[in-house]
């Protein structure tokens, strides 16, 4: 929680202050304040080290993804932007795929501290890689507070908000207690569970990849599909999900979806303002941080008042409602 209430509290005035710096030195200063974040949490004497650790990942977290996911356009030909997004967000779940097992990995053998050290020496190498080899990236049309409030008079981005709101809010307020539903409704054991994580990380990765060159042809039907991928998922998992394997095929179809949905997001907002790629990023980081506590607190508070099955169900819906908004709300020729 610490980690995205720093990042949403951060995200606009960060950007917003920085507007005439260059893009790369922004980026290799927030792997540094990343590695000194990280170096802190293995080296915390006591909890309040531990706390400031997560916030200021928080920071850079915000930071980074509204500086960061719209550069793909400027280090590639227009051909490839869709293509260069994607590899951008397939971060997200191969940190999930891989990250976490790693790190689950290292602590076991060397200690939880060890497994710090090892993200504070990997975000160096990441600084070092940036130095190396991405070129100076002046800042184009500097993000003001006014450019953002002018973005929201556009349809399209309050459509785009609206969108991401609710699909993110379906994801965050489901996943977030999808173990629970496999102990008790699908009934598996710790480990088998483990391994439906997994499987559903590989398809998310999958599903960023193949969304990528298909987000910029149509950008609408895009988000349409993996929004009602995932309300089916979801939906069908208390009838389905009783079943190991119907749980396993659900959690693919789920993750092959929300694998795409940063880049729908991000292509999205991009779509609607080309002139201020900058200010879209923000606004995409912006309603993302903010909707992921709270998915994560309402499906808590349905999960304590009811079961597993009433959250996925609920999710579901809050999926449905958002390809609604875009079939309803959104104009077929804007987002093509």
């Amino acid at each position: 929680m610490a980690e995205s209430t720093a990042s949403l509290a951060l995200a606009v005035q960060v950007t917003v202050a920085t507007g005439q710096v260059d893009r790369k030195r922004m980026l290799c200063l927030l792997m540094v304040v990343l590695a000194v974040a990280d170096f802190l949490a293995a080296a915390a004497p006591a909890y309040w080290a531990m706390l400031l650790s997560r916030v200021l990942v928080g920071f850079v977290i915000g930071a980074f993804w509204s500086i960061g996911a719209g550069l793909a356009a400027r280090l590639v030909a227009p051909e490839h932007v869709g293509r260069a997004t994607a590899i951008i967000f397939s971060s997200v779940p191969l940190g999930s795929v891989l990250g976490v097992p790693a790190g689950t990995l290292i602590g076991d053998v060397w200690g939880w501290r060890a497994a710090f050290v090892a993200m504070g020496v990997l975000t160096v190498g990441v600084f070092a890689a940036l130095l190396a080899f991405v070129p100076s990236l002046p800042p184009e049309t500097p993000t003001r507070l006014s450019v953002l409030r002018d973005m929201l008079r556009v349809p399209e981005t309050r459509v785009g908000l609206a969108v991401t709101f609710l699909i993110v809010m379906a994801h965050f307020g489901t996943y977030t207690y999808v173990t629970p539903f496999l102990e008790q409704v699908t009934g598996s054991s710790s480990g088998a569970i483990t391994v439906y994580l997994l499987l559903y990380g590989a398809a998310g990765i999958v599903g960023n990849f193949v969304a990528g060159p298909r987000v910029g042809q149509s950008t609408r039907a895009a988000f349409m599909t993996v929004a009602a991928m995932l309300a089916a998922a979801t939906l069908l998992l208390p009838l389905l999900g009783v079943t190991a394997v119907g749980a396993v095929a659900l959690l693919i179809v789920w993750g092959l979806a929300y694998g795409a949905v940063p880049v729908c997001s991000q292509t999205w907002f991009a779509k609607a303002a080309p002139h201020v790629p900058e200010a879209a990023s923000v606004l995409f980081t912006s309603s993302f941080q903010a909707t992921i506590s709270i998915g994560a607190l309402l499906g808590g508070w349905v999960l304590d008042a009811t079961s597993p099955s009433v959250v996925m169900v609920l999710g579901g819906c809050a999926a449905v409602l958002a390809v609604l908004t875009v079939a309803l709300f959104s104009k077929p020729g804007r987002l093509t």
